[in-house]
């Protein structure tokens, strides 16, 4: 399910939660119109809040709790804030249950291989990754996503202004990151 050679597929909101609403009344050709239109913003949002090798686990545990949800949905928010909602407890879960098992032990002097994903060198996943969650969060539901400041506060169970704040300070932060890594970069080619 990786975001790769997926489809782009941008559906009006309207059409999405219409997809969402028909299939949780059991029609599987909206159902699949539904993932189809949904899956590669919902990798990509959980991929840039964790950036974990298993971000296609967490998208898979999205839509099976999203599928158990859907007949029980009644379209009060539109359907994708909706399912980043549920992507976003997912990855909260996910986060609670990694920090409940012990850590691996490293071997000195080795170093894992790497997932080996083009996304994870690039740059700005790079620096996304050092925002505190709340502003990687904001950022990317905004900013990546589309989504509306309204959406992303209700993605993010908090008020506009705090959404507003968290973007402001993630773009700040992002800023000064790309500023010392220029200033780094310099360094060492001078």
């Amino acid at each position: 399910m990786a975001d790769e050679g997926a489809a782009v597929v941008d559906e009006g909101d309207e059409q999405v939660t219409a997809w969402a609403l028909a299939a949780g009344q059991g029609d599987p050709l909206a159902l699949a119109a539904f993932v189809r239109a949904t899956q590669g913003p919902t990798w990509r949002f959980l991929h840039h809040l964790l950036a974990d090798a298993e971000t296609d686990d967490l998208v898979q545990e999205t839509y099976l709790r999203a599928m158990r949800a859907l007949p029980r949905f009644g379209a009060r928010s539109s359907a994708r804030t909706w399912l980043f909602s549920i992507a976003r407890r997912v990855a909260a879960d996910h986060l609670r249950s990694r920090r409940a098992r012990p850590p691996a032990t490293t071997i000195d002097g080795y170093d894992p291989p790497s997932a080996g994903r083009f996304e994870n060198v690039v740059v700005l996943d790079a620096l996304l990754r050092q925002l505190p969650a709340e502003r990687r969060e904001a950022f990317v539901a905004t900013q990546l996503l589309g989504l509306s400041y309204a959406e992303a506060a209700q993605v993010c169970d908090c008020p506009v202004g705090t959404i507003r704040s968290r973007v402001a300070r993630a773009r700040a932060d992002l800023v000064d990151a790309m500023a010392e890594r220029a200033t780094r970069t310099d360094t060492r080619a001078g």
